[in-house]
């Protein structure tokens, strides 16, 4: 699996878990929906670190909450 698709399923996850929509995210987030749309369809390569820190910021998390997940600790994670 890849490193963009990781960060897309935790936070389907997450946003499922605290009955949140994605539009509601970008907005506490300060991001486009394009950009949300990119990061949740796979369309970037790779993410943006400072696009997925205003998300997890958004969710009121810290980073390694956020990594701490069992879709992040595969061997076979591809990073691009």
């Amino acid at each position: 699996m890849k490193l963009n698709e990781a960060v897309a399923i935790r936070i389907r996850e997450i946003l499922k878990e605290r009955n949140m929509t994605q539009y509601r995210l970008e907005q506490n987030a300060g991001i486009t929906h394009n950009t949300m749309l990119s990061l949740m369809n796979g369309r970037y390569k790779s993410c943006n670190l400072t696009t997925v820190v205003l998300i997890i910021r958004a969710f009121g998390m810290t980073v390694s909450e956020f990594f701490n997940h069992p879709v992040f600790e595969s061997d076979d994670l591809i990073v691009e």
